[in-house]
């Protein structure tokens, strides 16, 4: 495979080492915001057809790329896919998210899945990496990207998106013995689909672990942290002949920063709710910061937009291991034009001298 990567800032922060300027790019900058991708969307006829065709989730993985420059391209996918390939019924229901045919509410359930081959059940999103990787021609690195076991258990268990997690809350608190069978699965899932994409060319991974806010302390480092850091444990560490570094990313997770850090990764993206500063000093300098601009933001007059982008540049202070983010996804009504003014903003930070 070509190794030769005309933009390295990514990789590089993400190892900590310096660079000339910030690396910048953003969850979900693929998505519903471009008019490029609503075009694409459209010619797929729908969500689950537009992830499982190579072709065109590369279409839609270089689009921004192409518009704004980013230092990054993140693999067009869902955290889903593995449940999907676990023949649990999965289909997205326009304006409702997704919904699962088969939940898994039971230990005869769990009994029942299968841990996917990515090579069959998964080819689809391999293939797409392999043809992102050759498509991209070194300009960027490519992210690739898998949910977290707790949060994608949660869609599992609760059939869909919920707002209380009421039955795998039932499943912890009832029935906790099941609920590590389960994880376990979808962690020794996760560790042959991640790896399955870094043969295939993804030059960093990230996991989302998007619900994990909503577990206490504890729980979160038993149920969620815990199967993160086992699948840390199980990743290929190099490839074409350099590191691949590994981001965690936990929505909510401020407070558990410290202990994200200790798991073996590289980078720990913070949401908008933690100070990068704050970040800072919890992981005391041992992990690169990704974020963690508040998504809003985008929606803010340009001079507002670009007073928070300033902001969030400033509070991470001088040094190497940052690289700008949002501190969640992308929302579909941002207008392109404001993502423009925020590539050129962080392209222009010049830090302010040392007093």
């Amino acid at each position: 495979m070509n190794s030769i990567l005309r933009n390295d800032l990514l990789l590089r922060a993400l190892r900590r080492e310096p660079t000339a300027r910030r690396p910048v790019w953003l969850m979900r900058q693929a998505g519903r915001y471009l008019p490029e991708y609503r075009a694409t969307r459209g010619r797929a006829g729908s969500f689950m057809a537009l992830c499982t065709n190579p072709e065109l989730a590369c279409e839609v993985t270089l689009q921004p790329i192409d518009r704004f420059g980013f230092d990054a391209a993140i693999l067009f996918s869902d955290i889903l896919t593995i449940p999907h390939a676990m023949n649990l019924g999965l289909e997205f229901d326009t304006g409702e998210g997704p919904k699962f045919g088969r939940p898994v509410r039971d230990a005869a359930d769990i009994d029942r899945l299968p841990i996917p081959d990515p090579g069959r059940e998964l080819r689809y999103v391999i293939d797409a990496v392999a043809m992102i990787r050759r498509e991209l021609r070194g300009r960027v690195p490519l992210i690739g990207f898998a949910g977290s076991p707790w949060t994608v258990a949660t869609y599992m268990v609760e059939g869909g998106g919920s707002k209380t997690f009421g039955q795998i809350k039932r499943m912890l608190y009832g029935a906790p013995r099941d609920l590590h069978r389960l994880l376990d699965v979808l962690a020794r899932a996760t560790i042959l689909y991640l790896n399955a994409q870094i043969a295939a060319g993804a030059q960093a991974v990230m996991l989302f672990d998007t619900w994990g806010g909503v577990l206490t302390p504890a729980q979160y480092k038993e149920f969620s942290l815990r199967y993160m850091a086992l699948i840390l444990d199980g990743l290929t560490r190099h490839a074409d002949g350099r590191v691949v570094p590994r981001i965690v990313f936990t929505k909510g997770g401020g407070a558990w920063l410290a202990s994200t850090a200790a798991i073996g990764c590289d980078a720990v993206g913070v949401d908008w709710t933690t100070d990068l500063a704050t970040a800072r000093d919890l992981v005391a300098d041992r992990v690169a910061l990704q974020g963690n601009l508040d998504p809003s933001a985008l929606l803010a007059p340009p001079e507002i937009l670009r007073a928070e982008t300033l902001r969030v540049l400033e509070s991470f202070g001088r040094g190497p291991g940052h690289v700008f983010n949002l501190g969640h996804g992308i929302t579909p009504e941002v207008d392109p034009e404001r993502v423009s003014l925020l590539v050129e903003t962080v392209r222009n930070f010049v830090p302010a001298p040392e007093p």
